[in-house]
């Protein structure tokens, strides 16, 4: 018997909202980028991109949200949806940039703190 692995989905490490859309903005995610539900994101230049720590060269080291459902904009800018706000999320169902340190983990989920998403 084979073994099913559930992969993430759209809104999957929600654990709470607040009322209404509040929690919720609309974002796009940067041409060239093929990000994933639950994805821990930065802002350039307006547009979505995968947090990057290490490189604070161009501001992809700024946590910005949480992308809600999986986005392929791998040709084109694709529009999506962040938590940006008022949220509790599951940290376990979180998806983080490989190699990410434990210190730089801490400091993301400390600015997911200061935007007002709760990591448990």
């Amino acid at each position: 018997m084979s073994t099913l692995t559930e992969q993430g989905h759209a809104g999957g490490f929600i654990l709470s909202v607040a009322n209404g859309h509040r929690s919720f903005a609309n974002e796009t995610v940067a041409s060239g980028e093929n990000m994933q539900a639950g994805e821990v994101y930065a802002k350039v230049a307006g547009k979505v991109v995968p947090l990057d720590p290490s490189d604070a060269s161009y501001g992809g080291d700024t946590v910005a949200g949480i992308l809600f459902a999986a986005t392929d904009a791998s040709t084109a800018d694709q529009a999506a949806a962040g938590v940006v706000r008022d949220a509790e999320v599951n940290g376990n169902e979180l998806v983080w940039p490989d190699g990410i340190t434990a210190n730089q983990k801490t400091t993301a989920i400390a600015a997911l703190a200061a935007l007002g998403i709760v990591v448990r």
